[in-house]
């Protein structure tokens, strides 16, 4: 006897969840134009699984006036697909960030529908694959509302009338009264890569992780990769199941990191409880997660180090890159290496004002390094963060008129010092999306009270149609 029903009963049974538990809720927000055009209520920017979840999380507040835009092709949205190179998901397979509590909604139930209880007894940690598998039916079974091939160039605040003007590539316009920049890790700011690689070599002999690199092209070739966490294994054993002949990974580490501080805040709560705690204890929590390089899983190192063309360098941090006879000579304390090819795995910054979208706007944004003092040696990481608001709002700096940020929310990763590990981060979805969905909620109905309060006081349709004396019977 077999437990696997399959997508279409689950699919029926999903629909039959949500309709008992009144999912749907009736839409209530004042629809806007102007021009004669219609304007959205939220503009999501950002398809993943972040996006996606979030207009899901705003259609049962009844604010269905939202639509998800993304630059990638259908099916292709966030990193999976794109750049990501681990095997697995590092986070555990138990997670449920985005089903809401609605159990047919949950990878699980996915994925016990067409492989059984056996088959998901048998997982250990989701396949990078069939993620975006689940993100695919996600989007199609709820018939979220994106549009594709819809990149965002610039965010034109128009304060005077509550909206803002979105300008997409290739001249496409849309108005929003919210906006909400799901933009994942990278959004926040951009993939860093040291001046040296970046001044020093041509394009064509180095990459960043975050970009698609054709290994095919390497086959044979000797690669070093620059960095040492998570990502930086993740791209040597991608790299040498497509064949390069060496991959050889940097650290200016002496030992390789050991301890996943991730793994601590699922345990207690941390994710959760966070956003309650002070700024000062905020700062010095975070000094302290930035000091740890996430490690690689346990079966990303094990795989990568069994490769014969794999090695590691400890506390070999790179002095100098150059080009030297058409190939990229690295020195380090220990000596010179010659590689055909280089991989940046150096992390990220996150800064507003590193976001063209945002051109017209990162002046006026806080940042915690206007806020808060950092309670021992500053963190210029920490201090370019934007210092947000407890929806994920952005927040003006002090004496700056905010009105032209009013309706605009930092939902990707540079939310991390201000909401820890939430918005991008599988680990923290699931408690940060309720404040995200509340906060856009709460102010669209704020922006409208006027007119709503007014129109409850005047409120006047008969419920109880009752009499008494009670009309004789004839």
């Amino acid at each position: 006897m077999t437990d696997k029903i399959g997508l279409p009963a689950l699919e029926a049974q999903l629909a039959r969840e949500l309709e008992l538990i009144g999912f749907a809720r009736p839409e209530w927000v004042r629809s806007r134009t102007l021009d004669g055009e219609a304007v959205l209520d939220v503009a999501v920017i950002g398809g993943g699984q972040c996006g996606l979840s979030a207009a899901l999380g705003l259609r049962r507040e009844g604010v269905t006036n939202v639509v998800v835009f993304d630059e990638n092709a259908a099916g292709f949205e966030g990193p999976w697909e794109t750049y990501a190179r681990m095997v697995t998901l590092r986070t555990p397979k138990h997670l449920n960030p985005i089903d809401f509590g609605v159990p047919s909604l949950t990878y699980r139930a996915w994925w016990e529908a067409q492989h059984g209880s056996a088959g998901w007894e048998a997982v250990d940690k989701i396949a990078r694959g069939d993620w975006m598998e689940y993100l695919r039916w996600y989007r199609r079974v709820l018939d979220l509302p994106v549009r594709n091939g819809a990149k965002l160039e610039r965010i034109e605040p128009l304060p005077e009338l509550g909206l803002h003007r979105l300008h997409f590539a290739g001249g496409a316009m849309e108005h929003a009264r919210k906006v909400v920049l799901a933009t994942g890790i990278q959004g926040g700011g951009e993939w860093h890569t040291p001046a040296m690689v970046s001044d020093n070599l041509p394009r064509h002999l180095w990459a960043h992780t975050s970009e698609p690199i054709d290994f095919g092209k390497l086959h044979g070739k000797r690669i070093g990769v620059l960095g040492g966490g998570a990502s930086a294994f993740d791209n040597a054993n991608f790299a040498l199941t497509q064949g390069v002949a060496a991959a050889e990974v940097f650290m200016r580490r002496k030992q390789l990191p050991r301890i996943n501080p991730i793994r601590f805040m699922e345990r207690v709560g941390f994710t959760a409880r966070y956003p309650a705690l002070d700024d000062a204890t905020k700062y010095a929590a975070m000094d302290a997660f930035l000091g740890h390089n996430q490690p690689p899983t346990n079966d990303t190192f094990e795989r990568a180090a069994a490769w014969p063309g794999f090695a590691l360098h400890l506390g070999a941090p790179w002095l100098d890159v150059k080009e030297h006879d058409g190939l990229v000579r690295v020195m380090t304390p220990h000596g010179v290496h010659d590689f055909d090819f280089v991989v940046i795995s150096t992390g990220l910054l996150s800064d507003p004002g590193l976001r063209p979208e945002l051109a017209d706007l990162a002046g006026l944004i806080a940042r915690w390094g206007d806020r808060v003092t950092a309670p021992g040696k500053p963190n210029a990481l920490i201090d370019a963060h934007p210092y947000l608001g407890d929806a994920f709002e952005f927040l003006p700096r002090e004496g700056v008129d905010g009105a032209p940020l009013h309706g605009l929310f930092a939902f990707n990763y540079s939310a991390l010092v201000s909401l820890g590990l939430s918005a991008s981060a599988l680990s923290g979805l699931h408690n940060a999306l309720p404040r995200l969905v509340k906060g856009v909620a709460d102010q669209l109905f704020l922006d409208d009270r006027e007119a709503l309060v007014a129109d409850f006081l005047d409120y006047d349709e008969h419920e109880f149609l009752g009499q008494w004396p009670r009309e004789a019977v004839a």
